[in-house]
């Protein structure tokens, strides 16, 4: 791997696969633990761990080379990021009004999933398609080797964190559970 942006194109496989295990909950019988898992990896590996790279090395680095952080792409991303939480938030409250005996809930916690899973895919294929292909082409050679190095880093649980591979492992267990035909 030579491109930083490679690091977050395969953080974005294993988002993709999170979004997949949502879809496939809505019409499934709701299990509180596996609804609570999934917010756990969101707010752990895609926002703390992948957004997290992003608007602390990329989204900065990218503003050093001219992009602006309050219009055009890179402000579409942050904005995009903020309204995930505020889908994750929607989840993470439905989830314990359901908990509470609030059965109607359900629906919207379903609907923060969806909603959550339709932006993100967008953005994916945004960042992928577009702005990590603006930034490929503004990054010297040297500019990827550090941040990708800071990637690693963080990816490995450096900081006294979660490792990326941790995340992803959960994530496959969610995927064996709602993805697999019998």
């Amino acid at each position: 791997m030579d491109r930083a942006t490679q690091n977050l194109e395969n953080d974005h496989q294993h988002i993709l696969k999170l979004i997949a295990v949502m879809e496939a909950m809505v019409t499934a019988e709701p299990t509180i633990s596996y609804l609570e898992e999934v917010v756990a990896l969101i707010r752990q590996f895609a926002d703390g761990l992948h957004h997290a790279k992003e608007e602390t090395l990329l989204f900065p680095l990218m503003a050093e080379k001219g992009f602006s952080l309050q219009q055009g792409p890179v402000a579409v991303m942050l904005m995009d990021h903020a309204q995930g939480r505020t889908f994750v938030k929607g989840m993470a409250e439905n989830i314990q009004m359901y908990k509470n005996g609030a059965t109607d809930a359900l629906t919207l916690i379903f609907e923060n999933m969806l909603g959550y899973a339709e932006l993100l895919t967008n953005h994916i294929a945004k960042e992928n398609n577009i702005l990590f292909r603006m930034a490929d082409n503004v990054f010297t050679a040297e500019n990827h080797q550090s941040i990708l190095h800071q990637f690693q880093l963080i990816d490995a649980g450096s900081d006294g964190g979660i490792s990326a591979n941790d995340y992803i492992g959960r994530i496959e267990i969610l995927a064996n559970i709602y993805l697999t035909t019998n």
